[in-house]
């Protein structure tokens, strides 16, 4: 498993574990669309669970730059490394 395999299964958990309703797929191309209850709100809880799961910080300009899930993931994995 690759390190964008093994952080969006990570992400994947914390997103389910908010969004217990929401049982559809999360993929790279998952965005806050396709999850009926990610809000505004629920957005700033999830990027809070995220980086205490992942042991991450995101800085403003790149939480704002999040095109998809993919795109956080390619963060995680730039302050990972």
């Amino acid at each position: 498993m690759s390190d964008h395999e093994s952080y969006l299964s990570q992400v994947a958990d914390v997103i389910r574990g908010l969004f217990d309703e929401y049982d559809g797929p999360i993929t790279m191309e998952t965005t806050a669309r396709d999850v009926p209850q990610w809000d505004s709100l629920s957005h700033v809880r999830l990027m809070v669970l995220i980086e205490q799961e992942l042991g991450v910080r995101f800085s403003t300009t790149e939480v704002q730059g999040f095109q998809n899930l993919g795109s956080l993931i390619d963060a995680v994995v730039k302050h990972k490394n």
